[in-house]
C-alpha cells in the first residue's frame, strides 16, 4: 500500500477568493474545531512518550525539539517558554529547526531536503542515551527530521514523532509515533493552519505534564516562572499573599529578596518569616 499525504489533499472547500469574511471565518473556525477532537485520539501514545521521558529527566536527561519550516518554529516557541513559565534552565528543553536560527524569520533554501544535518545539529549538544528527540513534520517525510530520528534511535536515544499522516516514513523510524490526523487543510497543502494548531496543542500537553511531573507547579501555579516583568512580580506577589495568608506589602517583599514564589513560600515555611 503506497503511502498517502492526507495533508495534501484537496481542501474542502472551494472558491476562496469569491468568499465573504465572514465565510472564510467561519468555515477556517468550523476546520480547527475538528484538531482538538484529532489531538484527542493521540493521548495514548503523547502519555505513553512522556512517561518514558519524565524518568530519563530526572537522571539529567533532555528533550530535543527537531522540525523544519512551522513544524521547526513550533518546537523553538515551545522550547524557548519553558524556562520563563517553569523556571527552567534553557538547557533543558531545547527547539532546533532545519537552517538554524535564521530560518526562525526567513526560509532557508533546501534545508530541510537534507539528511544528515540533522543528526549533526544534534551532536553539537552531545546528546547521550538520557535524552529524547522529538521530530515534528506535518507530512512526515521531512529528510532533515528523519535521518535525525534514525540515528538518534541507532544511538540509543528515545524518539519520537508528531506528524498529521498515518504511518508516515518518520513514523516509522520512532520510538513513539503521535498522528494527529486533522484532515485536508482549509488551503490545500498548507500545514500552518490544522497541522500547525494540533502541534501546538501537542507541544503544550507534553511540555506541561514533564514540568508538573518534575514537581514545578504546585496546585495549578506556576510556583517557579522568571519574575521578568511587573505582570509577573505582581502574579507572584498575590500567589504567596493567598498561600501564606500573608498581606500584600509583605509577599511582595518577600518575594523580591527570594526571586521565586516557592523559595519565598519554602523560607516562610521553615520559620523565616522575614
Amino acid at each position: 500500500m503506497s503511502f498517502i499525504k492526507i495533508t495534501e489533499q484537496d481542501s474542502l472547500y472551494s472558491d476562496l477568493e469569491q468568499k465573504s469574511v465572514r465565510e472564510l471565518l467561519e468555515a477556517i473556525n468550523a476546520e480547527d474545531q475538528k484538531v482538538a477532537l484529532a489531538v484527542q485520539k493521540a493521548i495514548p501514545q503523547i502519555e505513553k512518550l512522556v512517561l518514558q521521558i519524565v524518568p530519563r529527566m530526572k537522571e539529567g536527561g533532555r528533550v530535543f525539539y527537531l522540525g523544519a519550516g512551522t513544524s521547526g518554529r513550533l518546537g523553538v516557541l515551545d522550547a524557548s517558554e519553558i524556562p520563563p513559565t517553569f523556571g527552567m534552565p534553557s538547557t533543558w528543553v531545547i527547539g532546533l529547526i532545519a537552517g538554524g536560527d535564521k530560518a526562525l524569520r526567513n526560509p532557508v533554501e533546501n534545508a530541510e531536503d537534507d539528511e544528515e544535518q540533522g543528526w549533526l545539529d544534534l551532536q553539537k549538544h552531545h546528546v547521550n542515551h538520557l535524552d529524547t528527540v522529538i521530530g515534528i513534520a506535518a507530512s512526515g517525510t521531512t529528510p532533515y527530521v528523519i535521518g535525525a530520528l534514525r540515528q538518534a534511535r541507532i544511538h540509543g536515544l528515545l524518539t519520537a514523532s508528531i506528524s498529521s499522516n498515518p504511518d508516515s516514513p518518520m513514523s516509522q523510524v520512532a520510538d513513539v509515533a503521535i498522528e494527529m490526523i486533522v484532515g485536508p487543510e482549509f488551503i490545500t497543502g498548507s500545514s500552518r493552519m490544522k497541522s500547525g494548531t494540533g502541534q501546538k496543542m501537542i507541544l503544550n500537553m507534553i511540555s506541561t505534564s514533564i514540568m508538573i511531573q518534575l514537581g514545578r507547579i504546585k496546585g495549578n501555579r506556576m510556583v517557579n516562572m522568571q519574575l521578568t516583568n511587573q505582570k509577573l512580580i505582581d502574579r507572584g506577589t498575590r500567589m504567596i499573599a493567598e498561600e501564606l495568608g500573608i498581606d500584600y506589602e509583605q509577599a511582595h517583599h518577600l518575594l523580591l529578596i527570594h526571586g521565586s514564589v516557592k523559595d519565598t513560600i519554602d523560607f516562610y515555611r521553615k520559620g523565616n518569616n522575614l
